[in-house]
């Protein structure tokens, strides 16, 4: 099941500077325009093999479903399926019990792409030097935030911001927020854990997406090094995707978008006209 259109991704995870071991997953599978990071949590490296259970049994699912599944609600059944999963190996082994994960899931599909998250891992996109958050954070701080308790820059120094409401593997059920969104050609997307953004501003992150001649590889490599160069606190993983093929994504916000759909409209009438 090929994903239409052409996409450019790079994927990095790192150990970070304070933690034992690294405990995100990631997958990158460019010819499904499948995009997946995990953040695990848990002693006893549980963490590792809960986020390893959720990329895999995401990429499994989109793997075995037909072009006509793809969407909300594959994604939302494959999240599902991936916190039964993780329950269930938390049950046979006493020391994984209370293991999870975040997720964040990018699939592309005609010109659109569907995004699901459960947690704080992320999601931005980068439309002509302007850089939008499309997740929104299941946690703590952000219930805070939006009820006007905190403002952002005491959101970002609050204690309590690495509490999650909602993960993977806590509860029988977990409901993943999933929302669809057209794709620009030149779009470019971030996925990151919060290994990344808890180093990083949103303004910081521009910044260092929105270098042209740069290769996702070089990003990917330079967000990593940057987010241990103020911290590393945790463990940091990213992927970096963009639209590239003229013609295949539609140009959404661009002002000559709705001129070359009129023409095209005009050309087609003038064409029936001729009997050609």
């Amino acid at each position: 099941m090929a994903a239409e259109g052409k996409l450019t991704a790079a994927g990095r995870t790192d150990i970070g500077r304070k933690r034992p071991h690294n405990e995100d997953s990631i997958e990158v599978i460019t010819e499904l325009g499948l995009m997946v990071l995990a953040d695990g949590m848990g002693g006893y490296s549980a963490g590792e093999v809960a986020s390893q259970i959720a990329v895999e049994t995401v990429v499994q699912a989109v793997r075995n479903a037909s072009a006509l599944e793809r969407g909300d609600r594959l994604l939302q059944e494959a999240i599902g399926k991936a916190n039964r999963a993780i329950l269930d190996k938390a049950r046979e082994n006493p020391e994984r019990e209370g293991m999870g994960t975040t997720i964040v899931v990018c699939l592309f599909r005609k010109g659109r792409v569907t995004i699901a998250h459960v947690g704080d891992s992320r999601l931005y996109r980068l439309r002509r030097s302007k850089l939008q958050r499309l997740t929104t954070d299941h946690s703590l701080n952000q219930e805070l935030l939006e009820r006007g308790y905190y403002t952002r820059v005491e959101a970002r120094q609050a204690n309590n911001r690495h509490v999650i409401t909602r993960a993977l593997g806590i509860n029988d059920y977990v409901e993943a927020t999933i929302r669809e969104e057209p794709v620009a050609e030149g779009d470019l997307f971030l996925l990151c854990s919060d290994g990344l953004t808890d180093m990083m501003d949103d303004h910081s992150i521009r910044y260092a997406m929105d270098k042209k001649d740069q290769d996702l590889d070089a990003m990917a490599v330079n967000l990593v090094r940057r987010a241990n160069e103020l911290g590393g606190r945790d463990n940091i993983s990213v992927i970096l995707t963009r639209a590239d093929r003229v013609g295949v994504f539609p140009d959404t916000g661009s002002p000559l978008a709705g001129l070359r759909r009129g023409l095209k409209r005009l050309l087609g009438r003038e064409k029936d006209r001729s009997g050609s």
